[in-house]
């Protein structure tokens, strides 16, 4: 049998594209293998909203040019937001590579690649030509009781750091009962929790208008309202689209977890004025009170960038002041990089790597230790947590994730996809952990 190996970068989108690849190479009659060298097709899902991305994806190729130099016949396929912007480059830096996809072109992977992978031709494919949901096609799910769904592509914002707009279109949103079709048919398939996603997920629907008058509250609902169904997730949400028919939706719906991902960027409003965040830091925070007035015992995560060009001491001074007001239960913490095509990449005062690395060093011993607090709270407490698996670090524990999205390690018997009581005795900046409760999670 011919193998297959996906790389996936980047964000939930990428995941979701990931499954849906090896979905359509399983049609394809190939087999997935643990490893690169061992495989006749590899894909790279690539990313492009950050440098790091793409310095990974140099190195990966690079031992992909070596595995084809001692196997000509063996495919190599770079798809993702990176292939979208930045095609001919590929070609022009990395001649072996046979084919580059843009997101919006998954669904002609297979025709491409040919039967099993065997006489590719050179091809170029993205959004210029086609764009489609992904969810009629064959996918591959890393666990049978988590899914993806994808309920819109693209995005209408014009943060001036992100590329995102440019790789991957303006905002389409699919139809509800597409997407609640989907989840009744996961539901069926044994699927407990499901993540919702889309660029800018909380604007769904208002391209719909006027045929069609909804908003993402209400489609919250419809998929709470699907049997068997037991976790809902969404990201990523924007601030600016956070409103209150969707915090009545998270509070009122059962399945719905009380873990919100809400993305500052940063704490300074002329920061935030030149990121075109389209928000201000005081109106921020009062989408903070009231997402905690409205949602008991809501985990709030955050995305911050370090050194947008012409941030000051004073502006992150003010960035670690929103950190520690909000008390985030988690964060992912960006050095700002200068993207091809952004506006950002072309303004003046860069801020010097060594101010950067400085302030992201301040900025994450502060996210971690208010994460160690509030996670030390929860020592005592019983957690309701989804099973996913052993832990990575200790086989004789089981690892899971709590409705609040923090990791679990527990001692205790319970098999994948299974939602038992934890009761909490440590806590780390990232994780819980514990040991199962004799009662039954309810």
């Amino acid at each position: 049998m011919r193998r297959y190996h996906v790389t996936t970068f980047g964000c939930q989108m990428n995941a979701h594209d990931s499954e849906r690849i090896k979905g359509m190479l399983e049609e394809l009659g190939l087999g997935e293998s643990s490893s690169p060298d061992e495989a006749d097709v590899l894909v790279f899902n690539t990313c492009t909203i950050r440098e790091k991305p793409d310095t990974r994806l140099a190195a990966h190729l690079g031992n992909a040019k070596m595995l084809k130099e001692r196997d000509p016949e063996r495919v190599i396929a770079v798809g993702g937001c990176y292939a979208e912007a930045q095609r001919e480059r590929i070609f022009g830096q990395y001649p072996f590579v046979d084919v580059a996809f843009g997101p919006g072109s998954i669904s002609h992977l297979g025709d491409w690649l040919g039967a099993g992978g065997a006489g590719v031709a050179r091809s170029s494919f993205g959004i210029a030509e086609e764009r489609s949901f992904a969810a009629a096609l064959p996918m591959h799910r890393e666990r049978s009781f988590q899914a993806w769904v994808q309920v819109s592509m693209g995005c209408n914002s014009k943060c001036a750091y992100c590329i995102v707009p440019a790789v991957r279109g303006r905002e389409v949103s699919r139809r509800p009962g597409e997407i609640v079709a989907e989840v009744t048919r996961l539901a069926a398939e044994g699927v407990m929790e499901l993540t919702l996603l889309g660029q800018n997920v909380n604007s769904w629907g208002r391209d719909l208008r006027p045929d069609l008058d909804t908003e993402f509250g209400e489609l919250l609902r419809a998929c709470d309202a699907v049997e068997g169904i037991e976790r809902i997730r969404f990201t990523s949400p924007h601030p600016k689209d956070f409103r209150e028919p969707v915090i009545a939706a998270i509070a009122d719906c059962a399945s719905v977890c009380e873990h919100v991902h809400l993305p500052l960027q940063s704490g300074s409003t002329r920061i935030l004025k030149a990121m075109r965040r389209t928000y201000s830091r005081e109106r921020y925070l009062a989408l903070v009170e009231r997402l905690r007035d409205g949602i008991p015992d809501l985990a709030l995560g955050t995305d911050i960038i370090v050194g947008f060009p012409g941030e000051t001491e004073n502006d992150f001074r003010e960035t670690l002041e929103v950190v520690e007001a909000v008390r985030y239960d988690s964060a992912f913490t960006f050095v700002y990089s200068p993207r091809q095509g952004t506006e950002a990449a072309s303004l003046p005062n860069q801020v010097p790597d060594e101010v950067k690395r400085e302030r992201i060093e301040r900025l994450v011993e502060l996210v971690q230790r208010i994460a160690r607090e509030r996670n030390a709270a929860r020592v005592g407490g019983v957690e309701e947590v989804l099973v996913e698996g052993v832990s990575r670090t200790d086989d004789a524990r089981l690892r899971g994730r709590t409705r609040r999205n923090t990791t679990v390690h527990f001692s205790g018997d319970a098999a994948p996809g299974e939602l038992v009581a934890v009761e909490i005795e440590s806590a780390t900046s990232t994780t819980l952990g514990g040991r199962r409760a004799a009662l039954v999670a309810a």
